[in-house]
């Protein structure tokens, strides 16, 4: 976990926000214990309540269990449903503004393609092909 917090959201969002990117990134798999909200507040000097206030919004969108006396687990299928989540909150709200923005340019399928398979980009007259 990144040890730089911003100003922009509450550090336990941001707690919440780096699991969930560890999850989806394979880092954290079904079953792995989460770092213990000791050792995360002591590495990162945060409130033990801070860690424990981030790891609780993961437990309660059924991305981790507590397991009494154990820790805290990466619940069966948390990825999975992470992976529909964010796929279905980008096609949602940040793909149509994508989209926007492609068509403002001028930008063709063929732009994209050349660019994503690593050629140059569009010659700056904003022309479609």
């Amino acid at each position: 976990m990144d040890p730089n917090w911003n100003d922009n959201l509450p550090i336990y969002r941001q707690l919440r926000d780096r699991v969930v990117a560890m999850i989806l990134e394979g880092v954290l798999k079904d079953g792995d214990a989460l770092p213990s909200v000791r050792n995360v507040a002591a590495e990162y000097r945060l409130n033990p309540l801070t860690v424990l206030k981030g790891y609780q919004e993961l437990v309660d969108e059924n991305l981790v269990e507590k397991k009494r006396g154990r820790g805290m687990f990466v619940m069966d299928g948390a990825r999975v449903e992470l992976l529909k989540d964010e796929r279905r909150r980008f096609l949602e709200d940040e793909w149509p503004l994508v989209l926007e923005r492609i068509s403002r340019l001028g930008l063709s399928v063929a732009d994209l393609v050349s660019v994503a398979e690593g050629g140059s980009s569009d010659n700056g007259e904003g022309e479609n092909k």
